[in-house]
């Protein structure tokens, strides 16, 4: 038998102060982690395998309740829903400390229980142990001299599963899932986002736009300058790709030499509660692929704010298209997400974006129907399905009542539904193949300069009106199901 060599850490114990029990996680995650790194530089430094393996566990949170007291039914969150016992792995307790915070207070408060913080049985993988070390980095397989995976922990993509939010996870040894990600889930989608956005996770806020053109970039930075002048207003500091971080509005910030996949921008608060802006590109995958990622963190609200093509003739460039249902023909999320699946509209998004429009328009009433239309979008994975044959496509946007086509909205919005984030869309008519106004240059650059910042200025109000908005009333129970996970 292979003798595993372990780190000494404290054994589990009891906690009814939620800030003591994520101090006592933060001191496990810490331990096992530092330990890994150490080690892994002493067997690499020496370069030839140890007789032993060597192995860190994350830490786990753990609740028992033998109650079928119900709760108040009002609230979506913070409460299993029959007698059991629920666990749930954690990293980067740091990084999470006031949501972990948050939501054990609210396990304690409506179940009258302790939670109980030990170390669990499943190991960190190396890689994710010295991911926030810039001075270690593991070698390929082959390039260490000895066979990695004989002495490490490596991801194990068999673990590593979106079973708990897709609702197909099957509970073992009687201990049901306390949070709809495992730490080896959250582990990936970190060390993924900081690939695809070249921002570190850290500096991601509570508040999330997508988008799908750059141009909309610059007036987000404008905007942030414009915060950051304002001492009142509550912002803190604007994090551009590459994590160059300026905390004045007369700062400069370098030019990245290469852009990465997803260009993200953030314009903090101290509480995490700013903007991030996300220029998801072009298609539903890149659409899927963010919000797969940023979905471990646990945001309050993504919107999609993007261009779209008008399919209606009474439509005109610039108008506004408000989602309030969606056609699914993105096709990404069809495994995931079965395609019968209804993703209804969220009152509380809804009249947000609806009331930022006002404002930004200063039209009211009746009057914002000329430029602002509620209906279902379409999201294709076809950017030229106008070249087709027009009968079929036709057909189908005519009677699903279509009224704007994109190729991002409905796979955020479904993303949204499924991992219990609240979403919302509003998007720009920036042309309408229909009726013969086509995207092309000319037009495009007249459009985009009349038209994004105010299109920005709408998003962003939106939020910070979200912002304001108790999470009980925003964290609708549209999203939860059955047997939902206690954790937001």
């Amino acid at each position: 038998m292979t003798t595993i060599r372990t780190p000494d850490l404290p054994a589990a114990e009891a906690f009814t102060d939620a800030a003591a029990a994520v101090a006592r996680l933060e001191q496990l995650y810490k331990g096992a982690t530092q330990f890994l790194c150490a080690e892994f530089s002493r067997v690499i430094g020496d370069g030839t395998a140890v007789p032993y393996r060597i192995r860190a566990y994350y830490p786990e949170i753990r609740l028992t309740t033998s109650s079928f007291a119900q709760v108040d039914s009002r609230l979506s969150f913070g409460h299993v829903s029959t007698p059991g016992t629920y666990a749930t792995t954690v990293t980067r307790p740091d990084l999470f400390r006031n949501y972990l915070i948050q939501q054990i207070s609210l396990l304690i408060r409506n179940h009258g229980q302790p939670v109980t913080i030990a170390v669990s049985d499943t190991p960190i993988p190396v890689h994710f142990a010295v991911a926030a070390d810039p001075n270690l980095t593991v070698p390929h397989d082959g390039a260490a001299g000895f066979t990695l995976r004989d002495v490490f922990d490596v991801p194990d993509l068999a673990t590593t599963n979106d079973d708990i939010v897709n609702g197909t996870h099957a509970t073992t040894e009687g201990t049901g899932p306390l949070a709809l990600f495992t730490a080896q889930r959250v582990d990936y989608s970190l060390a993924r986002l900081s690939h695809y956005t070249a921002t570190d996770p850290a500096h991601f806020q509570n508040h999330v736009l997508f988008t799908n053109y750059q141009f909309y970039v610059a007036e987000f930075e404008a905007y942030a300058r414009a915060q950051l002048a304002d001492p009142t207003s509550g912002y803190t500091s604007f994090v551009s790709t590459g994590d160059h971080e300026i905390t004045s509005a007369e700062a400069e910030i370098p030019p990245i030499a290469k852009l990465p996949q997803m260009p993200t921008y953030h314009l903090t608060r101290a509480d995490g509660s700013g903007i991030t802006l996300v220029n998801i590109g072009v298609g539903p995958s890149n659409a899927k692929t963010a919000t797969d990622h940023i979905a471990v963190l646990r945001p309050h609200a993504w919107l999609m704010v993007g261009h779209c093509a008008g399919l209606r003739n009474t439509q005109t460039l610039g108008d506004f298209v408000l989602g309030h249902g969606y056609l699914r023909e993105d096709h990404v999320l069809d495994d995931d997400l079965p395609i019968w699946t209804p993703i209804p509209a969220l009152a509380e998004i809804q009249v947000a974006l609806e009331n930022a429009v006002a404002e930004v328009t200063e039209l009211e009433g009746y009057d914002l129907k000329r430029i602002m239309r509620t209906g279902t979008v379409a999201t294709i994975d076809n950017r030229n399905w106008e070249l087709r044959d027009q009968s079929g496509p036709v057909q189908r946007l005519s009677q699903s009542r279509a009224i704007a086509l994109d190729m991002e909205s409905a796979t955020i919005a479904a993303n949204g539904y499924r991992f219990r984030v609240p979403y919302g869309t509003l998007l720009c008519v920036s042309d309408k193949p229909l009726h013969g106004e086509l995207k092309l240059p000319g037009m495009a650059s007249d459009f985009y300069r009349t038209q994004v910042a105010r299109h920005l200025q709408i998003g962003i109000k939106a939020m910070e009106q979200l912002r304001g908005m108790p999470l009980e009333r925003l964290h609708s129970r549209k999203l939860r199901s059955f047997d939902e996970t206690a954790f937001l």
